[in-house]
C-alpha cells in the first residue's frame, strides 16, 4: 500500500474522527501523521518531524477532513521556515506537492498517462485544440518517459505555491487544477517544438532544471487556448482621434491577453492648442490618459487583476509639468491619473542645461514640426530645438528652469516610486536599431521602433512586441551550460513568434518582420554570492563583463545559425547588425572607466558570419525584473540585490517565506539593497550589463532614509544618480525603492500581468 493510501485508510487510536474525501468518517490515527511527516523530512538536514506534528496539533478538531489535515501539515512546516531552520521550505514543498498530485492525479505516486491527459484537456477546451496534431501516440509515450517528476523536489515551498497560484492551468472559478509542474513544462515544449522530439526533450530539460526562465505569458499560456505570449507591447499614439481610439482598442486587446503596455503619448498636443484653425481648443493630454487608464484597469488579466501601463513623455512637452504630478495623491480625480506609471524622456541637451542651471523650453509637438522625429539624435535635435527656441513663429512655448523641473521629477520619483527616466539618446546610439526609437515598455527593458496606428487594421502601423525570457545565472555552471541555455532560449522564443496569434495586425507586422527577442538574466545576486562577491566588490564588474560577453555572443551565434537555416528577419536592414556592427562597437565608451574592454570570444569571426547570413532576430537581449518567475526557480529577482536573506512575499493564500539561494554557504556574500550606502555600485553594474544588452534593462535604484543626516533623502541625490546613469550609458531607470515601513513584507508587483511578472 502506498504512503498516500496508508495516510488515508489506516485505523485510528485517538478518540477523534476525521472526514475522508468520500465523506465517510473514520477514527483519527496519529500514526498516519507520523508516516507522512517522516516521508516529507527524509534526507533533509536540520528538520524535526516532531516539531511539525507539535505545531499542527493546535489546529486539529473533531471530524476535520483529511484534506484539511494535509493543509495544516503544510502550514505547520512552512511556519517553521526561518534563517536558523531554512530547510523546512523543502519539507513544506514536499507536502504541498503531495497534495497537488492527490488533487490532479487522484493519488500521489503514479502520474496519469500523458496522451490520455492531453486528450482529456483538449476535449474540455482547456488545452490547445491543435496540440496533438504533430504527435503520434508512440511519440507522446516516448516524451512521457523523458519526464523527470522527481524534479518537483527542486521547488521550495514558496516556489511551488507561486507556480500553483499563477502558472499551472486551472479553473479560476472552481479552483480545480489540471496539471502538475513537470507535465506543464513538457506540454509547453511540445507546443513550441511540434513534431521534433529531440528539441522537445532539450527544451523540457532547460525549463525543468531552471536554466531557462520562462515569462508569465509563456509559462501560464503556452498549451492553453489563449495564444498570445508576448510580455511587452509598445503602442505609439498618434495625435488625432482615430489614432488615439485605435490605440485604446489595441491596449484593451493586449491587456486581456496578459501583456504589459508601454504607451507613447508624447505626440499628443497639449491643452489649449488650436484645432481646425482655432475653431476648437484642444483638451490636452490628461483626458486621453484617463481613457487609457480605464482601458488597462477594466480589462482582466487571466482573471487575476487589471493590467498596467507606462506612459512615455519627452521632457520638452508643453504639459510636462502637469504630467509629472499625475501620479501624486495630492489634488483631485480631475487632475490626477494615478493608475498609470510615467517615464520621462531626457537627452544630452537637458543634462547640459541642468548642470549649467539654465532654462529649457517646452513646446507643443504639433507646432514644433520634426522635433519629435529628431529626438534621440543629439545633433539634429539640438539644432532644431534651438531654432524653435529662437523662432517667433512658434506660439505655444514656455521657458522653465531645468534644475527646477529636475527637482519636480526627483520629488515625484521619490514619493511615488513610479516616475521613471528614459535616456532617449543612449537608447538610439547604444543599441541595435539603426532607425529611430521613441519609447520603451511597461517595465523599461524594451526598446523598439514603432509606428502609430490609425485603425485597428492599419497595414502600415507597427505595435512593438517583444517575446521575453531569461537565463538563470545561478544554474549556469560552465561555458557549455551558457551555450546550451542560450540556444534553448533563442529557439524557444523563435518558435513562440510563429506559434502565437496576433489580435492586432500592427503587432503581427512588427513581430513577423523584425522577430525581436529579449533574453535577459536573472539571479544575479545569487550568482555573485555563489562566486563570493558582493555588489560593491571591485572584482564584480569584471565577472559580469566576462559572463555577459559570453551570453550575448552565444545569443547572436544562435540567431545567426537560425538565419543560415531559415533566412534573416525581413527588416534586418533596419539594424546596426546589418551594417557589420556589434555591441562591442556601439556601447558608450565611458563604461571602459569601470572595466577594461578585454574579450575572450571570437567577435570578428561572428561579425563575418553575420555579414554573410544575417540574424534571424533584430534584437536578442533585454533584462527584465523576473519578479514571480524568480520565486519559482528559487532565484533572486533579475539583477536586483536582495532586501533580506529571508523574504516575506504577500501571496493569494497568505505570506510566502523564501531564503536566498545557497543560504548556508553564501549568506555572508549577499548585498542587502537598503544596507548599501549609495547606488554607485548598482549603476556601474547596470552599465557593464548594458554594454552587452542590445535593448535595455529594468534598472531599480534604492534609497534608505537612515543613510541621511536628517532622515530625508535629498532630491539632489536622485538627480545626481540620473546624471551618473546617463554618463555610463544606462538607458532606463525603473523603480525608485525606499523601505516599506516594517522592512519585512514584500508586496506583489502591481504590474503582475506584464513584463515584470516574468
Amino acid at each position: 500500500m502506498s504512503l498516500e493510501a496508508s495516510f488515508f485508510t489506516s485505523r485510528g487510536s485517538i478518540n477523534m474522527e476525521v472526514t475522508k474525501r468520500d465523506g465517510e468518517l473514520e477514527l483519527y490515527d496519529v500514526e498516519k501523521i507520523h508516516q507522512v511527516v517522516e516521508w516529507a523530512t527524509e534526507g533533509i538536514n536540520n528538520v524535526s518531524p516532531s516539531d511539525i506534528e507539535m505545531n499542527m496539533n493546535l489546529s486539529m478538531r473533531d471530524k476535520i477532513s483529511t484534506e484539511e489535515i494535509h493543509q495544516i501539515l503544510i502550514k505547520s512546516a512552512s511556519d517553521l521556515i526561518s534563517e536558523s531552520t531554512p530547510n523546512y521550505q523543502y519539507v513544506a514543498a514536499r507536502l504541498l506537492n503531495m497534495s497537488l498530485r492527490k488533487n490532479v492525479w487522484k493519488h500521489a505516486t503514479t502520474p496519469p498517462d500523458l496522451h490520455h491527459h492531453i486528450c482529456l484537456m483538449i476535449d474540455r477546451g482547456i488545452y490547445d485544440l491543435e496540440m496533438l496534431d504533430a504527435w503520434t501516440r508512440e511519440d507522446v509515450d516516448e516524451l512521457a518517459a523523458h519526464i523527470k517528476h522527481e524534479r518537483d523536489n527542486m521547488f521550495t515551498y514558496s516556489g511551488l505555491q507561486q507556480l500553483i497560484d499563477k502558472y499551472l492551468i486551472k479553473n479560476r472559478t472552481t479552483g480545480i487544477i489540471y496539471e502538475t509542474p513537470q507535465i506543464a513544462y513538457m506540454c509547453i515544449a511540445m507546443c513550441l517544438f511540434s513534431g521534433d522530439k529531440k528539441r522537445v526533450k532539450e527544451a523540457y530539460d532547460a525549463y525543468s532544471t531552471f536554466k531557462v526562465n520562462l515569462p508569465t505569458p509563456i509559462m501560464a499560456g503556452v498549451r492553453s487556448t489563449i495564444k498570445q505570449f508576448a510580455s511587452c507591447v509598445l503602442v505609439d499614439v498618434d495625435d488625432d482621434l482615430d489614432g488615439i481610439f485605435s490605440s485604446v482598442h489595441a491596449v484593451g486587446k493586449y491587456t486581456a491577453r496578459r501583456a504589459g503596455i508601454g504607451l507613447n503619448a508624447g505626440r499628443i498636443r497639449p491643452i489649449n492648442s488650436p484645432i481646425r484653425g482655432g475653431e476648437v481648443i484642444h483638451t490636452g493630454l490628461i483626458p486621453y490618459l484617463k481613457i487609457f487608464e480605464s482601458a488597462v484597469k477594466a480589462t482582466s488579466q487571466n482573471g487575476l487583476r487589471g493590467g498596467s501601463a507606462t506612459v512615455h513623455i519627452p521632457f520638452w512637452h508643453y504639459e510636462i509639468e502637469d504630467v509629472l504630478v499625475l501620479k501624486n495623491n495630492a489634488g483631485t480625480d480631475d487632475n490626477r491619473v494615478r493608475k498609470l506609471d510615467y517615464s520621462i524622456q531626457f537627452c544630452k541637451l537637458f543634462y547640459d542645461r541642468l548642470i549649467k542651471n539654465e532654462d529649457i523650453t517646452l513646446f507643443s509637438p504639433d507646432e514644433a514640426q520634426g522635433l519629435y522625429e529628431a529626438f534621440g539624435d543629439n545633433k539634429k535635435f539640438e539644432e532644431l530645438y534651438v531654432k524653435y527656441e529662437n523662432s517667433r513663429s512658434i506660439k505655444m512655448k514656455k521657458k522653465v528652469n531645468a534644475r527646477k523641473l529636475a527637482e519636480v521629477f526627483a520629488r515625484e520619483r521619490l514619493e511615488t516610486g513610479r516616475i521613471y527616466s528614459m535616456n532617449i539618446d543612449n537608447c538610439n546610439e547604444n543599441g541595435s536599431w539603426d532607425i529611430p526609437v521613441h519609447m520603451s515598455n511597461l517595465c523599461q527593458e524594451i526598446i523598439h521602433p514603432t509606428v502609430p496606428i490609425n485603425s485597428v487594421d492599419d497595414p502600415d502601423g507597427e505595435i512593438g512586441i517583444c517575446i521575453l525570457s531569461a537565463l538563470n545565472l545561478g544554474e549556469l555552471n560552465s561555458d557549455k551550460d551558457i551555450q546550451v541555455a542560450c540556444k534553448n532560449a533563442v529557439e524557444s522564443l523563435e518558435s513562440v513568434i510563429d506559434y502565437q496569434d496576433y489580435p492586432i495586425l500592427a503587432g503581427e507586422n512588427f513581430t513577423k518582420n523584425r522577430r525581436s527577442l529579449g533574453i535577459g538574466v536573472t539571479n544575479l545576486a545569487g550568482f555573485l554570492a555563489k562566486n563570493k562577491l558582493t555588489y560593491d566588490d571591485p572584482k564584480t564588474p569584471e565577472l559580469i563583463h566576462e559572463t555577459m560577453e559570453k551570453i550575448q555572443w552565444h545569443l547572436l551565434d544562435a540567431s545567426c545559425k537560425l538565419a543560415e537555416k531559415l533566412g534573416p528577419c525581413e527588416k534586418f536592414s533596419d539594424t546596426k547588425y546589418s551594417k557589420g556592427l556589434l555591441p562591442i562597437d556601439w556601447y558608450k565608451k565611458s563604461v571602459d572607466e569601470i572595466v577594461k574592454p578585454k574579450y575572450s570570444m571570437d567577435w570578428e569571426g561572428l561579425r563575418d558570419r553575420i555579414k554573410q547570413f544575417g540574424l534571424r532576430h533584430s534584437t536578442l537581449s533585454a533584462i527584465m525584473p523576473c519578479e514571480s518567475s524568480s520565486v519559482i526557480q528559487n532565484s533572486t529577482n533579475g539583477i536586483e540585490p536582495v532586501r533580506q536573506l529571508l523574504s516575506y512575499k504577500k501571496a493569494k493564500n497568505g505570506v510566502l517565506k523564501q531564503l536566498v539561494p545557497n543560504y548556508h554557504k553564501c549568506r555572508k556574500y549577499y548585498s542587502l539593497a537598503f544596507d548599501m550606502k549609495d547606488n554607485n555600485a548598482i549603476i556601474k553594474i547596470v552599465a557593464v550589463l548594458q554594454k552587452f544588452v542590445d535593448m535595455s534593462i529594468s534598472a531599480n535604484l534604492y534609497y534608505n532614509y537612515d543613510h541621511y543626516e536628517d532622515g530625508s533623502i535629498p532630491l539632489s541625490q536622485i538627480i545626481k544618480d540620473n546624471i551618473t546613469s546617463y554618463k555610463y550609458g544606462v538607458k532606463n531607470l525603473y523603480y525608485c525603492n525606499t523601505p516599506d515601513g516594517d522592512g519585512k513584507l514584500e508586496k506583489e508587483p502591481v504590474c503582475e500581468g506584464g513584463a515584470c511578472a516574468i
